[in-house]
């Protein structure tokens, strides 16, 4: 979908991207209030409303102080997919553009921010056949079998993807085996074009800090009650919604698997997975301008230079 080409001035995105618990959340409400608009989230697991804690959704104090859309505007029993997310954002953002210049999109959603920034791209439906033996596949050698499988076919997207995601990789090698293209370049085709200009905004920090900040974020979502949430949502752990990090450890912890100290200790190793898969997803892009975790008032009078530099008018 493209929002409607119309005679209005050019208007501006800021988004705010990184890897989880680096700080996008506080920095895109920074952004909101000095340019006194709203924000988007593009955090496919804050969209549901049962996932609060564990997803790490923006707290009341939050989202009290900059008005925010798509948090805890779903329920895990629905089904939502990145093409409708596509289409409802860009209706949200011309809305919002009817009252802002400038509006803020936040989350660390790789695809789901490509969504709203470039297009999907029109990928072929799922072939039956090989969706059949793929399952097959899993079913009798295993995720790992796919994981190879996909490393093997398109070693690009094998390192952003989340490879414990089956529907994922199923996807992935499915597409790969219909076009007989990688998976990664034909995802990396920007399709519609967009009438607002997008000014993308990184934070960073040293490897090793980022690591220790999104341990102790796992031990302040237990000490939230996690446990409980996750408990709450177990009938629900077959939904795609769930197979999330935080979730599907402490169901493992629930069967009896694991012992509680190693899932957590799980749920802390997948997390900093997920921020790896994240660096390398940013780090191709030559358009993203950084500032540091823990930016001081001065870097962000920087920053709002540098977006003023950008701002189209």
């Amino acid at each position: 979908m493209t929002i409607k080409k119309n005679s209005r001035p050019v208007k501006n995105l800021i988004s705010v991207v990184g890897p989880t618990g680096i700080g996008k959340t506080r920095l895109a409400i920074d952004l909101a209030k000095y340019f006194n608009t709203e924000i988007i989230s593009c955090d496919s697991r804050q969209f549901f409303k049962e996932m609060e804690i564990g997803t790490a959704s923006p707290s009341s104090e939050e989202l009290a102080e900059a008005p925010h859309h798509f948090i805890g505007n779903l329920s895990v029993k629905e089904y939502y997919s990145i093409g409708q997310y596509e289409e409802d954002a860009l209706q949200k953002l011309n809305d919002l553009f009817e009252k802002y210049d400038t509006v803020i999109l936040v989350g660390g959603s790789m695809m789901y921010e490509k969504a709203v920034i470039e297009g999907l791209n029109d990928l072929p439906e799922a072939n039956t056949e090989n969706q059949q033996k793929l399952q097959e596949i899993l079913d009798t050698e295993g995720i790992e079998k796919l994981q190879e499988i996909l490393k093997e076919l398109d070693p690009e997207y094998y390192g952003v993807v989340d490879f414990h995601n089956h529907r994922r990789l199923l996807r992935a090698i499915d597409i790969i085996w219909q076009t007989d293209k990688k998976y990664s370049e034909l995802i990396a085709i920007s399709q519609d074009s967009r009438d607002f200009n997008v000014i993308r905004v990184g934070i960073e920090a040293p490897r090793e800090e980022l690591y220790n900040r999104i341990n102790r974020r796992v031990d302040i979502m237990m000490e939230k009650g996690l446990m409980e949430e996750a408990k709450g949502l177990e009938q629900f752990k077959e939904l795609t919604a769930l197979n999330t990090v935080g979730y599907a450890e402490l169901f493992k912890f629930f069967e009896g698997v694991w012992s509680l100290e190693f899932a957590v200790e799980e749920i802390k190793k997948n997390s900093r997975r997920y921020a790896k898969r994240q660096l390398t997803w940013y780090r191709k892009a030559d358009d993203i301008h950084y500032v540091q975790m823990g930016y001081s008032p001065l870097d962000f009078d920087h920053l709002i230079a540098y977006i003023g530099q950008q701002t189209s008018h």
